[in-house]
């Protein structure tokens, strides 16, 4: 099927958000469920999503919603058509909420949604990270240091062979 995580279950990763990691110092990550609709999951099976503005936020009553992440309409639906830029709720453990809330009132942390994947029964889940965003200065450091050990790969892997 696909990759396996660290709790041996069987993974698709429908897609990443290349740019958060570019953008933002991921703290911690947090595994959450969604509510979604009949044909929001076929269109996520097709991968047919993009998370690129994505964020999740806590509302007054407690609880976790995901919004703009873009999932397209799935185009043999027959009924329900779902709206792309839909608000979607997040499905965590109450203690996870919690411990999310303290950590939110920080000043500068946000939580970015990092991928979309299915796991082994079929359940649709977001990977959340819990991040910081960068200046622009770190943005040009990390570039550097990508770019560095890109070169240094590519000199070894000259020496293996050669």
């Amino acid at each position: 099927m696909g990759k396996k995580d660290s709790s041996n279950r069987a993974i698709k990763v429908v897609c990443k958000n290349k740019k958060a990691f570019h953008d933002y110092h991921i703290e911690s990550t947090y595994e959450a469920g969604m509510v979604l609709r009949g044909p929001e999951v076929k269109s996520l099976r097709a991968g047919k999503a993009n998370l690129r503005d994505g964020y999740a936020q806590i509302d007054k009553k407690g609880e976790l919603y995901l919004h703009n992440v873009h999932i397209s309409f799935y185009t043999f639906a027959t009924h329900n058509p779902n709206e792309p830029r839909r608000v979607r709720k997040l499905l965590l453990h109450k203690r996870e909420l919690k411990k999310l809330v303290g950590k939110l009132r920080e000043k500068g942390l946000a939580l970015i949604p990092l991928k979309i994947y299915f796991i082994g029964n079929g359940k649709a889940k977001v990977e959340l990270g819990l991040a910081r965003g960068k200046k622009q200065y770190d943005k040009r450091a990390s570039l550097k240091e990508q770019q560095s050990n890109r070169e240094l790969q590519r000199v070894m892997r000259h020496k293996e062979v050669g």
